[in-house]
């Protein structure tokens, strides 16, 4: 496989790859090292690649593992999952801090998620990953991938409701 072959299959996900490491890591540095070395890795494996069913989904589950064993060794427990990648340009700015605040809210609730929940939730509704494709990445069984993000959504949808309506009667 050619320098340019590489970078053609490697280059549509690489952003997936950072935000998916910077939702693990939280820091925007760590999180760009890590793409780096899943850049670095998937080049030495760069002759195996064509064998690989998903390029993309073998560097998502290689992102994982790596963030994961990086905050293993820090032994950090504190994960955060944040989604900024919203824009609308033609909103008023009630509408923009209203969006904002819901975000802000939504970021909170899935901080309390279980790690699993956390990580399905990234997967699926941030990055739009099929069931499939994340229950691979999380070699986990489909079944088991739709119970989470179905409980995960319904924490989330709960807390919602109850952060907006707390004090309405």
């Amino acid at each position: 496989m050619t320098q340019s072959e590489f970078l053609n299959t490697v280059l549509p996900f690489k952003d997936k790859v950072y935000r998916l490491a910077k939702r693990l890591l939280v820091s925007s540095e760590e999180a760009e090292d890590a793409t780096q070395e899943v850049l670095i890795k998937l080049w030495s494996k760069k002759n195996q690649m064509e064998s690989y069913k998903n390029v993309e989904a073998f560097s998502m589950t290689m992102t994982k593992n790596l963030c994961f064993d990086k905050l293993k060794s820090k032994q950090a427990q504190n994960l955060k999952i944040v989604h900024t990648n919203y824009e609308d340009h033609n909103t008023s700015l009630q509408k923009q801090v209203e969006v904002t605040d819901s975000l802000d809210w939504v970021a909170k609730i899935i901080e309390t998620l279980p790690e699993q929940q956390r990580m399905i939730i990234q997967l699926r509704d941030i990055e739009q990953y099929d069931l499939d494709e994340i229950s691979k990445m999380l070699d986990m069984k489909n079944t088991a991938v739709r119970v989470a993000l179905s409980r995960a959504r319904k924490t989330i949808r709960e807390q919602l409701t109850n952060t907006h309506n707390y004090g309405i009667k």
